[in-house]
């Protein structure tokens, strides 16, 4: 049983707060990830679990123990740093084995585990090479098998991934995936990355200065946001944000902002209300919900809004084009084939159907997408 919790856990050093009354529950054998920007606090939430920082306030536990005063070494975590953390003069099996030679576990035992951990990790053939002599992924992979060796209640990953490129970060997001499959083991990833978050958690934890943000699956993350930090920060490109007025009537209700001005649906009408015309909002809509209808037939629920082409970016499958309407500043993500160049004046389709509503004073959301 490798269940986590935080029970409103402070970290402080003088005045500065790192984190500030987290309480989280982490199911036995569940993925979560810890994300959000530098110096937020989900390293050193992370660190706090480890018993690498001691709390200032609150409870850890892990399990059925409460782990505030238990060394690191006795908490039956695994840690897999940014930086591998390899002795540079030992061979991967040996660096892989340390640890359990330490604890004097029998050497037929240690060989049976770094042998059955280096399979997983399809590592075999690297057992006699030392880590100057492998790839930034390889010596990755080094690294988490030299956890999982351990067997470990609980697993956690600081960045590990920051130093690779991008080929291998991808490659290197699916073995851990693969290996949270396979272990059954309760994972704790730390990640800036909002894309390896969204492709590998079962829950996406948001942390901004050090206070939790929203902790939800990766589909209500992005469909569902709380509040404007949160449906900013997952997706890229970053979702466009328009401060305005609501306006009209509930038969006829508009987020306007000047030039771009769109009718509510009416379902969002219903849960917006007569009360909320005359309310300052931010009012939001993805990238993908912006497109050239020439390429894509327009529904009911688009409307269509004139803009000027500022830059594009060719992406294989997709086109990043930035616009600018008026005032605002808006990016889309449109079909390949759409052929815009910088200065062209157009008419930009926008999906009312997924416009996210959030008021202007708390930041919070008022209503959420259909569905």
């Amino acid at each position: 049983m490798a269940k986590i919790e935080f029970k409103d856990m402070m970290k402080q050093w003088g005045d500065v707060i790192g984190v500030n009354r987290l309480t989280l529950d982490i199911p036995d054998k569940e993925f979560l990830v810890l994300v959000g920007p530098s110096g937020c606090g989900k390293s050193t939430a992370l660190r706090c679990l480890a018993g690498l920082e001691e709390i200032s306030g609150g409870e850890v536990w892990i399990g059925d123990r409460m782990v505030n005063d238990i060394p690191p070494k006795d908490r039956d975590i695994a840690m897999v740093f940014q930086s591998y953390a390899l002795y540079p003069h030992m061979s991967v099996y040996d660096n892989m084995a340390f640890g359990l030679k330490l604890r004097k576990t029998p050497k037929d035992e240690i060989d049976r585990r770094v042998q059955e951990a280096a399979s997983v990790l399809q590592i075999q053939n690297l057992l006699d090479r030392k880590p100057k002599a492998m790839s930034g992924g390889q010596r990755q992979r080094v690294a988490m098998g030299r956890a999982i060796v351990r067997n470990p209640a609980v697993f956690l990953f600081d960045e590990p991934l920051s130093n690779l490129d991008a080929k291998l970060r991808v490659e290197t997001r699916a073995q851990i995936s693969k290996l949270h499959q396979r272990l059954g083991t309760t994972f704790v990833y730390v990640t800036h990355d909002q894309v390896e978050a969204l492709t590998m958690a079962d829950r996406i934890c948001v942390m901004k200065l050090g206070l939790l943000q929203q902790v939800d699956s990766p589909s209500n993350l992005y469909n569902r946001p709380n509040n404007v930090f949160v449906a900013g920060f997952i997706g890229s490109p970053s979702m466009n944000f328009f401060s305005g007025t609501i306006t009209g009537d509930t038969n006829e209700m508009y987020l306007d902002a000047g030039t771009v001005r769109l009718r509510v649906p009416s379902y969002q009408v219903k849960q917006l209300g007569q009360k909320s015309v005359g309310r300052k909002v931010i009012f939001g809509v993805r990238p993908e919900d912006i497109h050239h209808p020439q390429y894509k037939p327009t529904s009911f629920n688009e409307q269509l809004i004139e803009a000027t082409v500022d830059v594009t970016e060719l992406m294989g499958n997709e086109i990043f084009v930035y616009l600018q309407a008026s005032e605002h500043t808006l990016i889309a993500r449109v079909d390949p084939r759409s052929d815009m160049r910088p200065g062209d004046k157009v008419k930009m389709a926008f999906n009312s159907d997924k416009i996210h509503v959030f008021d202007q004073e708390t930041e919070q959301s008022m209503s959420q997408i259909k569905g």
